[in-house]
């Protein structure tokens, strides 16, 4: 097992230092891992919530009505003018019987 020390590294976004502490090499280790962190905290957590400014889209939720049941529900996208939306629960059963969207 590699002897693992704290490793101070550049983020690629606002390239601050971070360390790459000997716990999270172990980890990445363990995990077999290839590549080193590239970003620090800050940054990482900007880029998962959608907000890095290099365009990355954030979650939407847009109100729409079921093309179904007709009731109105909340989706993760928006919707495309001419395609249908369903609701959780008709969605989930046109999944299950194979029924073609």
């Amino acid at each position: 097992m590699p002897d693992f020390q704290d490793r101070s590294l550049t983020c690629v976004d606002c390239g601050a230092e971070f360390i790459f502490t000997a716990g999270e090499q172990q980890f990445y280790h363990e995990k077999d891992f290839k590549n080193e962190p590239r970003r620090c905290k800050p940054c990482k957590l900007k880029r998962q919530d959608g907000a890095s400014g290099r365009g990355a889209p954030g979650r939407v939720e847009t109100t729409a009505v079921c093309s179904h049941c007709g009731r109105e529900t909340t989706v993760p996208f928006r919707p495309t003018q001419g395609r249908p939306v369903f609701c959780r629960e008709c969605f989930q059963t046109r999944r299950t019987s194979g029924a073609a969207v």
